[in-house]
Parts: structure tokens; sequence; C-alpha cells
């Protein structure tokens, strides 16, 4: 998702293409000291379960790597990693959460934003109303989020640059209530 608006970026007068190079793995034996130990900025840790309090997925703040992923939320078609990863790249929820009138709906904007009907999880709905807001499917990498990280003001060694911070944060799962 974050490489399809095919983003850009000017840097001292020259025009660049934004390639994102996103893998996953999933490795149920990792340990907190694996971690911890971390010192590579392409890694991200994200335990992903059946149950998180809060009933949400979530990263540890901003610019961070690392989280906790609710596994209902890692479903086909479902834009919660993307909005997780942009968190993870600095990103914040946009302040204004009323869209209606403004088409698609930017990757960073959270659940219960007013839409137009059409990206709303039941369109009939009245705005705000239950079923009435944002579905999370309908949310897009656009240019607008790719300038939002101000890539600009990186510091690049090889077409390369590091966004974020090491966090490193060992989750253990959450107990059901």
């Amino acid at each position: 998702m974050w490489n399809e608006p095919a983003g850009r970026f000017e840097l001292k007068g020259q025009h660049y293409h934004v390639r994102f190079q996103i893998t996953a793995a999933c490795q149920p034996s990792i340990t907190d000291l694996d971690i911890y130990q971390n010192l590579d900025p392409r890694n991200n840790y994200f335990r992903i379960e059946h149950y998180a309090q809060g009933n949400i997925s979530f990263v540890d703040g901003l610019g961070c790597n690392s989280g906790y992923f609710l596994h209902e939320n890692l479903y086909k078609g479902s834009t919660t990693a993307a909005h997780e990863y942009g968190h993870t790249l600095g990103l914040a929820h946009p302040e204004d959460l009323d869209l209606r009138g403004k088409g698609v709906p930017g990757i960073m904007y959270p659940r219960g934003t007013l839409v137009d009907p059409a990206y709303q999880y039941e369109p009939d709905k009245p705005a705000g109303a239950k079923g009435g807001t944002l579905y999370p499917v309908f949310r897009k990498v656009r240019q607008e989020d790719i300038e939002l990280l101000q890539l600009h003001r990186l510091r690049f060694a090889n077409r390369k640059a590091i966004i974020g911070e090491f966090t490193n944060i060992w989750h253990p799962p959450h107990d059901k209530p």
C-alpha cells in the first residue's frame, strides 16, 4: 500500500521516487532478548494475538518499531497493518476527522472518522451513527501521506535513510479479563 501512490519528494533541487521495501516474517520462537538486542533499523516487532486489551491493534508510539496486532484486524483487504506502519514512520492521526466531501480517506485516518457514505461501514447510515463512520478497507496511502514523512529532512546515505526510532519492546500476550 505504501508504494501504491508512486510517492515522490524533492531533496536539494533533485526529484526522487520513494520505494518502500517491506517484508514480514512470523517468528513464534522469538525471545524478549532477541528484540531488546536488535540494532537493525529495518526490524519492527509486532506481537499478533487473538486477544488484545482495548480490542485494537496499536504501536508503542510514533516513530517506534514495536507494537501489538489484534489478529482479526489482519484480514485480506485490511489496511490496519499499513496504518500502524504509518505510525512506526512517525505519522499521527490527522486532527480533522470530518472528511465528508473530501474523497478517499488517507491511510492515517482512524476508525470513527466521518466520511462520505461510500466509505462508511454502512452507506445508508447517517454520518456518525453506528455504521456511519470510516470503514478502514477504504483507506489509501496517498501522496499527501508521503509528504507528511518530511523525507527531505532525513540524512541519506547511498539513497537510503532511516525513519523512526528503536523502541524494541517485547510484548507478552494480553490476558483476557
